[in-house]
Parts: structure tokens; sequence; C-alpha cells
């Protein structure tokens, strides 16, 4: 019996809860600017999802773009590599934002940005070469949970995976970085698709991308119904609804295939691979030069910004540098951004480096940044509705005020992807997500000390 061929959908699947949230995309008609190397980088060792690096270079060494400055034997782990050529300064400790500690490789640039002469295009025959080529690469998830994308490319065993999902919703305000990757990078889009589903014999390909971003959905149209970049007819484009989150991966899943994650499940285990639009270029680009990932495209923007744009810099850069570059402060910011004002990290300093899942640094003047103060809840519902996981975050609340880690658990407290779409949409401005990213945190500790005590 001939095996049923899988459809491509014509509209989005309904899914679950988000918030309407303004899109203020001010940049996407911007075409990206590239940055001149500053003189000095600072190359964070933890950049991603799982363990840290640890360096592999020496005070005084010389390092070109592209040399490894960090690595790890770990497998949950993504190599780090100079995005300058120069000589190793210092090797230093520097808070991340969210208050992680982490050793830095700092660079001194000569000012050359000379590659480093071992890079040569990746000659991949098998699929064991293919992810030991995306692990050399230094690639993470980019837009901007820094997931390395080797293990997300190493299919467990006994799963079946049969649809490809290149997100290029881009759901939060202000970012348009994946937007111009598509504009002004398609052809590396396309390419690195077709690696991707070669290797890992994918049958077809879903291109989410929300529906306010008309120039990239027609380039991507062109490119996927012509028969010379798409010859197998497997790559569809599909524009979904303007509404956040839907470029989270579980709420992508359900709003392109109709399946759904099960709870404390991956996206293989609903057959699927998500990729970032960004994330599928490097690897295409990877591929074909051999230069790995030390350049990343951030938009920058906000009310405290001068001139905002979308810039490509090396990674490492210091913010206030890159800043500097669109034009400076318009006064004193009161709220800097690392990413989109939903998800994104809150700075304190902004001489710290970009790092590889950055996607935007937004800062704000003091009207914007201003909280309301929260007030008691009203019980509306309005925060349950909103949620795209089907959670209660007003029963979590409570669970950890009284700190009953059975309930919380019961309640899936770590199914929570703290989007913000419950915070955005509660009219008693109430803390929802920063209670429940505490609660967590509270359940892993009581967690350890239980399994301690066995």
């Amino acid at each position: 019996m001939q095996e049923k061929k899988l459809s491509f959908p014509t509209k989005p699947f309904r899914t679950n809860g988000g918030a309407r949230v303004p899109h203020r995309k001010h940049t996407t008609d911007m075409q990206s600017v590239i940055m001149p190397s500053p003189k000095t980088v600072t190359i964070a060792m933890q950049q991603h999802i799982g363990a840290p690096c640890k360096p592999v270079v020496a005070v005084g060494d010389t390092v070109y773009v592209g040399t490894v400055v960090g690595d790890s034997d770990a497998f949950v782990c993504a190599p780090i590599h100079s995005s300058v050529s120069g000589t190793v300064k210092s090797i230093t400790n520097i808070t991340l934002p969210g208050g992680k500690l982490t050793e830095a490789v700092v660079i001194e640039s000569d000012g050359l940005d000379t590659p480093d002469p071992a890079l040569k295009p990746v000659e991949v025959n098998n699929l064991q070469d293919f992810l030991r080529a995306v692990r050399a690469s230094g690639l993470v998830g980019l837009g901007g949970a820094g997931f390395p994308t080797h293990v997300k490319l190493n299919v467990p065993e006994g799963k079946e995976i049969d649809t490809l999902l290149i997100n290029c919703a881009e759901c939060e305000p202000y970012i348009t970085a994946d937007n111009r990757e598509v504009i002004e990078n398609s052809w590396a889009v396309m390419s690195g698709i077709y690696s991707v589903l070669e290797i890992l014999g994918i049958e077809r390909v879903i291109i989410g991308i929300e529906n306010n971003k008309p120039e990239a959905i027609k380039i991507l149209k062109e490119i996927a119904d012509n028969e010379k970049y798409d010859p197998k007819d497997v790559v569809r484009v599909l524009p979904l609804k303007a509404s956040y989150p839907q470029g989270a991966e579980k709420v992508l899943i359900k709003a392109c295939t109709g399946r759904e994650v099960p709870a404390g499940k991956l996206p293989a285990d609903a057959g699927c691979i998500v990729m970032n639009v960004t994330s599928i270029a490097v690897l295409s680009d990877y591929l074909k030069t051999g230069m790995p990932l030390v350049k990343k495209r951030l938009t920058i923007d906000g009310s405290a910004i001068k001139e905002p744009k979308n810039v490509i810099v090396p990674i490492g850069t210091p913010i206030n540098e890159v800043i500097e570059f669109c034009g400076g402060y318009k006064g004193e910011p009161h709220k800097i951004l690392m990413g989109g004002p939903m998800m994104g990290l809150s700075l304190d300093d902004d001489t710290l480096p970009v790092l590889k899942q950055n996607n935007a640094i937004l800062a704000f003047d003091e009207k914007e940044a201003r909280l309301n103060d929260a007030t008691d809840c009203i019980r509306c519902g309005r925060c349950v509705s909103a949620c795209p996981m089907r959670l209660v975050p007003t029963k979590l609340c409570a669970d950890i005020k009284l700190k009953d880690f059975d309930s919380m658990q019961k309640h899936q407290i770590m199914t929570c992807m703290e989007c913000g779409s419950c915070a955005f949409s509660c009219p008693a401005h109430r803390h929802i997500v920063q209670t429940i990213r505490m609660g967590k945190g509270m359940l892993r500790e009581y967690m350890a000390t239980k399994k301690g005590d066995k």
C-alpha cells in the first residue's frame, strides 16, 4: 500500500491564547548596516543553553576571525569563535543578563579582520559529517533561545521527523532582524533548507511567517514556487496571523501542522524540527565557506535611541559601542533590553558584550520604561485566556506563595515558557511572569534537595 503524502495547510490552524501586542516594526525597511570591528571584543563562554565552554586559548595567543576560543566535551554545548583577528588580551569573568557568571575571552583587534587560514568549505557525505559540521559552526538557535543546533538536528532514535518548520514569525514588537535576513539573504535560506531536508530525509518544509511582513512573504513565495530553487516541490510559505507569541516553538507547530506537543515533550515528539530562519541561513553560509558564527544582525530601536537601525556586528562587541554606532542615546535611558520587550532581559550595564542569541537591543526613555503599580488580582481570568499553554497563572501564583511544590507540578509550572502574555493581558498589572520564574527556581531547588535526601 502506497504511503499517503503529507499535505500542506492552506491556512494556519487555530492556536490557543496569545496577546495582541503592538508591532512597532520601525526598522522593517531599513537595510542592514555593517558595523566596523571594535578595538576589543569580549567573547563570553556561555552563549547557549547547556554546559558552558572553557577557554582553549591563552593570554598572548594570536587568533583570527573564526578561530575556536572556547569549547567543551559536553553534548549540549556549542564551540565559540573569535569574531576579530588579534591578540588574546585577558581571560576574565563577566556577569551575563539574568545574573549568571561566566568566563570570557577578551581579544584586542588588530583591525585587519583576517579569516583563520584553516577555514574552508565543508564536505558533507553523511549524517555524521553533517552533525559534526553543524556543531563546528558554533550555531545555536538565533531566535533568542540559544539551543545548540547540532543537538536539535540529532534526532533521537525511534523519533520520526516528517516536517521541518522554518520560524520566521518574529512576533516580538520592534524586532526586524529575521525579516531583514529573508530580504537580504534569501538564497541562503533555501540552500540551508535543502541541506537539512536532504540529510535528514524530511518530507515537507513549512515556512511560518507573520502576515505583517509582506515583502519577506513575497520573496519567500517566489523562491518556494520556483522549480530552480525548490525542484522537489516540498517547500511552502504559510502566512500566519500577527499575534504574540506566534514564534514560540509549540505555538508554531500547532499553527503550521495542527499537531500539539505534549507537556514535557519536544518538537520531535510531534514529528517536527523547528529552526529559526537566520539559523538556517547561517548554516548554509558555513557549509559554503567554513566561516562559523562570528557576527550577528541586531535590531537597535526604542524611544531612547537616536538612529534606530538593523546592524551586523561582531559577536562580543560592547553594547554601548553598538548604540553609539546608532547615534547614541537621545537622553538618559531608563531601561535597556537585550531582546524584545516581552521576553528580553533587562540590562543594568551597557558595556556587556553582544551574544550569539542576541537579536535586538532596545532602549527606552522614562515615559515608556515606567511600570504601573500592581494591584490586587480581580479574578477576571484574562491571564488564563491569554496563556498559549492552557495553564492557570493565578493558581500557579497561589501555589508559589504557599510553596506548594506538589501543586506546582500538578499544574505544570515547568510548561510555562515565560512568554508574558498573561502579564500583558492583566488589568491589575500583576508581576505574573516574574513570580512564575521564581517558582520554577524554587521547584528546581526543592527537587534537587529531595533527590539528595534519598
